[in-house]
């Protein structure tokens, strides 16, 4: 494996039972850069995060992080693997019992040995580089769903991760927000030296912040590059997504007989 690409993804096979979800998934995410995994609904860009997580087995293939084989781990080896991951939920999923400041105090108390004096300091740093130093006393149904999830990227980024993943980030939020989280995604990644993989059905704020872009369709990767180059992509599904256009590969009208043949056909309520 390349030293720069820390995670490998590769002939990678899933199925639930015998429906097959993934198929030959290949990927290379390399150090420092921020990845995007693109496609329609139910495509299997959440699965792949969750085998990348080491949550479900693959069927065939394998993903390889920092050096070891993920679905081989034991679970002392998995554990210590996924401190090296950071993971931002979809709509945050703040604990709402707990306060600001504990949210991001949460993952330092539970997985290391810092005194409370030095977590207050991280804690602080965390929320600083996200803006919101100044909300650490308020609870999670007194912030807005842009700061929702800022905080939850604080809580992400608590331990310094390798890898930060991100599922539908921009998910519900309005424009400035929208930009705001864009913004943090970029920047944190690059101040942290880490690398990011953004799951987001957001083309036009992803394509401003990303380095590179898989399309997923049905299962399989149907294009990959640059945002230039997925920009001015011919590959008919990519052009669809991007241009948000109506009718395409993925057809506007659900599979049906033919309209004047339908009309014809004795109605069985009659």
């Amino acid at each position: 494996m390349p030293p720069e690409n820390f995670l490998e993804i590769r002939d990678l096979n899933f199925a639930y039972d015998k429906r097959p979800i993934l198929r030959g998934i290949n990927m290379s995410i390399p150090k420092g850069q921020v990845v995007a995994i693109m496609g329609g609904s139910g495509c299997g860009k959440t699965t792949l995060l969750r085998l990348i997580g080491g949550q479900i087995r693959p069927t065939q293939g394998y993903v390889q992080f920092d050096g070891r084989i993920v679905h081989e781990l034991g679970r002392s080896d998995l554990y210590e693997t996924r401190r090296k991951m950071g993971m931002l939920f979809q709509f945050g999923a703040l604990f709402t019992d707990l306060s600001v400041y504990d949210n991001v105090a949460f993952q330092m108390r539970e997985h290391t040995d810092l005194p409370e004096s030095l977590i207050r300091d991280l804690v602080l740093m965390k929320l600083d580089a996200v803006g919101l130093r100044g909300a650490r006393d308020l609870m999670p149904n007194e912030l807005s769903g842009g700061m929702a999830r800022r905080v939850a990227l604080a809580r992400t980024i608590a331990l310094d991760p390798m890898l930060i993943m991100y599922d539908e980030p921009f998910t519900g939020l309005d424009p400035i927000s929208l930009g705001v989280i864009g913004n943090l995604i970029r920047k944190l990644n690059d101040a942290l030296g880490a690398s990011s993989i953004v799951v987001t059905h957001d083309v036009q704020e992803s394509l401003q912040i990303v380095d590179y872009v898989y399309f997923v369709s049905e299962g399989v990767i149907v294009a990959h590059g640059t945002p230039d180059e997925i920009r001015s992509s011919k590959t008919p599904f990519v052009h669809q997504f991007i241009h948000g256009e109506i009718d395409g590969p993925v057809p506007f009208h659900y599979p049906s007989p033919p309209y004047l043949e339908d009309l014809q056909l004795e109605s069985p309520h009659a």
